[in-house]
Protein backbone atom coordinates (compact mmCIF):
# COMPACT_ATOMS: atom_id res chain seq x y z
CA UNK A 1 0.00 0.00 0.00
CA UNK A 2 1.10 3.28 -0.85
CA UNK A 3 -0.47 7.18 -0.40
CA UNK A 4 -0.36 8.99 -3.73
CA UNK A 5 -0.59 13.15 -2.53
CA UNK A 6 -0.80 15.86 -4.88
CA UNK A 7 -0.03 19.40 -4.68
CA UNK A 8 -2.03 20.13 -1.62
CA UNK A 9 -1.78 17.44 0.94
CA UNK A 10 -5.01 17.54 1.37
CA UNK A 11 -5.80 15.85 -2.01
CA UNK A 12 -4.37 12.19 -1.51
CA UNK A 13 -5.49 8.72 -2.60
CA UNK A 14 -4.34 5.35 -1.13
CA UNK A 15 -3.53 1.97 -3.39
CA UNK A 16 -3.53 -0.85 -1.95
CA UNK A 17 -2.47 -3.89 -4.41
CA UNK A 18 -2.66 -7.56 -4.07
CA UNK A 19 -0.27 -9.48 -5.66
CA UNK A 20 -1.09 -12.67 -4.44
CA UNK A 21 -4.45 -14.96 -5.76
CA UNK A 22 -6.07 -14.91 -1.39
CA UNK A 23 -8.39 -12.75 -0.60
CA UNK A 24 -6.85 -10.70 2.29
CA UNK A 25 -9.86 -9.71 4.80
CA UNK A 26 -9.06 -7.52 8.09
CA UNK A 27 -6.16 -6.12 6.30
CA UNK A 28 -4.95 -2.78 8.48
CA UNK A 29 -3.17 -0.09 6.69
CA UNK A 30 -2.82 3.37 7.89
CA UNK A 31 -4.09 6.76 7.07
CA UNK A 32 -2.91 9.86 7.64
CA UNK A 33 -6.32 11.27 8.74
CA UNK A 34 -9.83 10.48 10.43
CA UNK A 35 -13.14 10.52 8.78
CA UNK A 36 -14.64 8.17 6.22
CA UNK A 37 -12.86 6.93 3.28
CA UNK A 38 -14.48 5.86 -0.32
CA UNK A 39 -13.56 2.77 -2.40
CA UNK A 40 -12.90 4.80 -6.20
CA UNK A 41 -11.43 1.90 -8.06
CA UNK A 42 -11.78 -2.10 -6.99
CA UNK A 43 -10.12 -3.57 -9.76
CA UNK A 44 -12.11 -6.66 -8.66
CA UNK A 45 -14.98 -5.36 -9.49
CA UNK A 46 -18.19 -7.78 -11.16
CA UNK A 47 -17.92 -3.69 -13.67
CA UNK A 48 -14.35 -5.40 -14.64
CA UNK A 49 -15.61 -8.93 -15.27
CA UNK A 50 -14.10 -9.74 -11.37
CA UNK A 51 -15.43 -11.46 -8.81
CA UNK A 52 -16.68 -8.61 -7.13
CA UNK A 53 -14.51 -8.96 -3.82
CA UNK A 54 -14.60 -5.94 -1.24
CA UNK A 55 -15.41 -3.36 0.80
CA UNK A 56 -18.87 -1.78 1.25
CA UNK A 57 -18.54 1.82 -0.10
CA UNK A 58 -17.70 3.83 2.80
CA UNK A 59 -14.85 3.04 5.17
CA UNK A 60 -14.47 4.65 8.77
CA UNK A 61 -10.98 5.08 10.27
CA UNK A 62 -10.05 3.51 13.70
CA UNK A 63 -8.13 5.35 16.49
CA UNK A 64 -5.25 2.71 15.73
CA UNK A 65 -1.75 3.64 14.95
CA UNK A 66 -0.71 1.80 12.09
CA UNK A 67 2.49 2.04 9.98
CA UNK A 68 3.56 5.26 11.50
CA UNK A 69 -0.05 6.40 10.94
CA UNK A 70 -2.30 8.04 14.05
CA UNK A 71 -5.38 6.29 12.18
CA UNK A 72 -5.92 3.43 10.30
CA UNK A 73 -8.53 1.52 8.49
CA UNK A 74 -9.39 -2.27 7.81
CA UNK A 75 -10.08 -3.59 4.86
CA UNK A 76 -11.19 -6.55 2.10
CA UNK A 77 -8.02 -6.79 -1.00
CA UNK A 78 -9.40 -8.77 -3.46
CA UNK A 79 -6.96 -11.45 -4.63
CA UNK A 80 -4.99 -10.12 -7.93
CA UNK A 81 -6.54 -6.99 -7.38
CA UNK A 82 -5.77 -3.26 -6.34
CA UNK A 83 -8.57 -0.86 -4.34
CA UNK A 84 -7.80 2.95 -4.50
CA UNK A 85 -9.45 4.95 -1.44
CA UNK A 86 -9.87 8.64 -1.10
CA UNK A 87 -11.15 10.40 1.84
CA UNK A 88 -14.35 12.19 1.63
CA UNK A 89 -15.14 13.09 5.00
Amino acid sequence: SYIRKAKDKKDFLICVLNFTPVVREGYRIGVPESGKYKIELNTDSEYYGGGNIGNATLIETQPIEWQKQKFSIEITVPPLGAIIIRKIE
